[in-house]
């Protein structure tokens, strides 16, 4: 009976687990199709951007200002992106951009309304300015979180190579003295025999000579 219980326990255990994995597998494939499909979104947008930023006329103008807004906030996203990993200060950067870009993507959607919903070229070229004016206030804020990110990937990278040859430069002393290494002492040669037993005979013969003496 308990074997049966546990059987029936490992059993709903294991089929929760499974029910888990699968609701996590769907949403994560949902997850990369949804970012999928705004990436390609953001592609065909951007081309249209490119081809109608090179018209004269107001639609033009709003055309370049989307682009230059985009390029903006993109940039400082992919400056902060490629030291967040390493650096908290670039994390916490990151997410006041996050902020900005909600800004960001709002004022596009006006602007995108202006460009595709609004027939009226004299009310488009009436409301650019106000929409320009705000445009410009998020490219200050993002341009200043690029710049300073690339100043402080700039300081750190001289800040290390600075560290590391001073490193370098105290091995390299290090390596150029050195103390020589002591000679091992040699046996006695056959030379330095007959010295030894020369003056060996010479002790024997006096310690002689004194006791005949007595």
């Amino acid at each position: 009976m308990e074997i049966a219980i546990a059987f029936v326990v490992l059993s709903l255990v294991v089929f929760t687990v499974f029910v888990l994995a699968v609701v996590r597998g769907v949403r994560a494939t949902r997850r990369g199709i949804d970012r999928a499909r705004r990436e390609v979104r953001r592609a065909v947008t951007d081309v249209s951007l490119s081809a109608r930023a090179v018209q004269p006329g107001v639609l033009g103008e709003v055309a370049r200002t989307r682009k230059e807004l985009r390029t903006s906030v993109d940039s400082t996203r992919s400056t902060l992106l490629a030291g967040a990993d390493r650096d908290p200060a670039l994390r916490e950067a990151l997410a006041l951009l996050d902020q900005l870009s909600g800004h960001a993507e709002r004022l596009d959607g006006e602007l995108a309304s202006m460009m595709t919903g609004e027939p009226d070229r004299a009310r488009v070229s009436a409301r650019l300015p106000e929409l320009r004016g705000r445009v410009e206030r998020i490219k200050a804020s993002a341009d200043s979180l690029r710049m300073a990110a690339q100043d402080r990937a700039h300081h750190d990278n001289v800040e290390g190579l600075d560290a590391l040859q001073e490193q370098i430069a105290i091995e390299s002393k290090a390596l150029r003295h050195w103390s020589p290494s002591e000679q091992p002492r040699s046996a006695p040669g056959p030379a330095s025999r007959p010295a030894f037993e020369e003056g060996k005979a010479g002790r024997d013969g006096d310690r002689k000579a004194v006791e005949d003496a007595d």
